[in-house]
């Protein structure tokens, strides 16, 4: 297991387990609020958006589900990539997919004429951001999903995924799962492998 990686799981890990005796008051601090000052009864504080919460609520999860298929997709998917972009260049790729995830998903939040305030968990944009990575510098690497076991080429395997959350996102549905957060998170390693094209390690793609 390379080593940016490994460290990435161990937080989250750590994180997790600082949840179950600091949960709300790690939620109401660190997760990603909308925009403003909300009362939330249930956490007897009022909750809003800071600046730090655009990287903080990416190691935050909702429950051993949620963290587990982070994770596991993290260690299918971020060594080969890390390896391919080395240690830097890959955590530089992460963060930009955590943080353009956590703008898009503000953006989608504040133009949504749905009512309720909610905070935004999880490793979902980083993990989508290095399934992307994985897309684009592997294209013809086969994976095999889970369920149902059938082998895809990788570029096949994120344009699906990419226009299953885009699909989602629009109509809605899966009420609770932040789509647009995931496509952020393309967007931002998009962004990243885009600005180093041409460098050594990114000539093949």
């Amino acid at each position: 297991m390379p080593s940016a990686t490994r460290a990435l799981i161990i937080v989250n890990v750590a994180v997790f387990a600082l949840q179950a005796f600091y949960d709300d008051l790690l939620i109401s601090v660190f997760a990603l609020w909308p925009i403003g000052h909300f009362p939330i009864e249930e956490l007897h504080t009022t909750v809003g958006f800071e600046p730090w919460q655009l990287v903080t609520y990416a190691f935050l999860h909702g429950g051993f589900a949620h963290i587990a298929l982070n994770m596991l997709a993290l260690v299918i998917f971020g060594p080969s990539v890390e390896q391919e972009l080395g240690a830097k260049r890959y955590l530089v790729l992460y963060f930009a997919s955590v943080i353009s995830a956590a703008c898009v998903q503000l953006l989608a939040v504040t133009m949504s004429a749905h009512g309720g305030v909610y905070p935004t968990i999880g490793a979902s944009g980083g993990i989508f951001g290095v399934l992307l990575a994985f897309g684009m510098l592997f294209p013809h690497r086969i994976v095999v999903l889970l369920f149902p076991p059938i082998p895809l080429p990788a570029w096949l395997l994120v344009t699906a995924y990419g226009l299953i959350e885009l699909a989602n996102g629009v109509l809605g549905t899966e009420a609770g799962v932040a789509h647009f957060a995931h496509l952020g998170g393309m967007l931002g390693a998009y962004l990243v492998l885009h600005l180093s094209r041409g460098r050594p390690r990114l000539e093949r793609w």
